[in-house]
């Protein structure tokens, strides 16, 4: 079958693996939609050291059922899931406790597991243990199920910050994450929620998909200033860093008020690292969340607010592209105001 996979000297090929097998307790899915995500386009130019090689990519993956297992139970073939890629042990203490996305023996589909970038994908076993496989209504197609993991690490993140009604809120970065942090700071009753893009095309672009948001540039009166202006002189309660960019870490850091939150959502490439001034953290009492990933019951949220038409994820589908043409998809988001790409095997 016809896959895209980093292969075992980093380089990433398109190229003809066996169809996967089901385990006894697992599945294979024909994969329906399999999307591209920011991790992936971060791999797409820099590698990784995370992937463990031959392996075939993409985590954002729903299908349809066509094989399962003798002994797997509730799951059939004709039913279309939605994956979680990030599957804990289920053993340790944070998995216990409900957060198996922290799991020191975390494994990921399309990192330790095979993933969605091909026409077949296996479904393993511990997936269905921990819960991660979630079958899906008529009211939700396969393409918007595909979003329903991008929008659960958004979620991860919220809860954390806890967004409060009137709170000021800023965004660095307008691309599909950002766009999401502004619908749910908003569905929060967050008072102003501002956004930080230095392309005038994907700050345009956003301001026509998300109402309501105040878009600023960091190359006009500064970002500070204008932070202060819409805020009333008071800084932002929440920043989050929507984009990988050490420059906005330290932007964020600068443009909260006293006792502010910080989301630091976008990884960077990479070894770098040291962009948050810990000073500031220490004298304005700000608190600063990391995020990694999501569990299996914020995936479910997320496909429960697309199916309830919370959450308008077809809008954000800016093209589809066929498996062979993939590598055109990712130099399409690298040069093009691409909000998200869909991946069809």
């Amino acid at each position: 079958m016809l896959s895209f996979v980093y292969d075992e000297d980093g380089s990433l090929i398109l190229k003809d693996m066996p169809k996967p097998v089901p385990k006894s307790d697992g599945a294979v899915i024909k994969v329906y939609s399999c999307s591209i995500c920011g991790t992936d386009f971060r791999m797409y130019m820099h590698g990784s050291k995370k992937i463990t090689p031959p392996r075939v990519l993409g985590h954002e993956v729903a299908g349809v059922i066509v094989e399962t297992g003798s002994s797997l139970e509730d799951f059939y073939p004709g039913e279309t899931v939605a994956v979680a890629p990030a599957i804990g042990c289920g053993y340790c203490h944070l998995c216990t406790e409900g957060h198996p996305n922290m799991c020191d023996k975390l494994k990921t589909i399309g990192f330790q597991y095979d993933g969605g970038f091909a026409e077949y994908m296996e479904i393993p076993p511990d997936a269905f243990r921990m819960g991660n496989v979630n079958k899906l209504d008529n009211c939700i197609e396969g393409d918007e199920a595909a979003l329903a993991e991008p929008i659960a690490c958004v979620i991860n993140a919220h809860q954390f910050l806890s967004i409060k009604e009137g709170e000021d809120v800023v965004i660095f970065g307008s691309g599909f994450i950002g766009c999401i942090h502004a619908e749910l700071a908003l569905r929060s009753g967050a008072g102003k929620v501002i956004m930080v893009e230095i392309v005038k095309s994907r700050a345009e672009e956003a301001s026509k998909l998300v109402e309501g948001i105040h878009i600023i540039s960091p190359g006009e009166a500064g970002i500070i200033f204008e932070v202060k202006k819409l805020t009333g002189g008071k800084g932002a309660d929440v920043a989050i860093t929507a984009c990988s960019s050490g420059k906005a870490q330290e932007d964020a850091i600068s443009i909260l008020s006293k006792r502010g939150r910080l989301s630091l959502f976008g990884g960077i490439p990479g070894e770098a690292k040291g962009f948050i001034d810990s000073n500031e953290i220490h004298y304005k009492e700000l608190s600063v969340y990391g995020v990694h990933a999501s569990t299996p019951l914020q995936n479910r949220t997320a496909i429960e607010l697309i199916s309830n038409g919370s959450l308008n994820v077809k809008k954000y589908i800016t093209e589809r592209f066929q498996l062979k043409d993939i590598v055109k998809a990712f130099e399409a988001i690298k040069n093009e105001n691409m909000m998200k790409a869909i991946i069809k095997p």
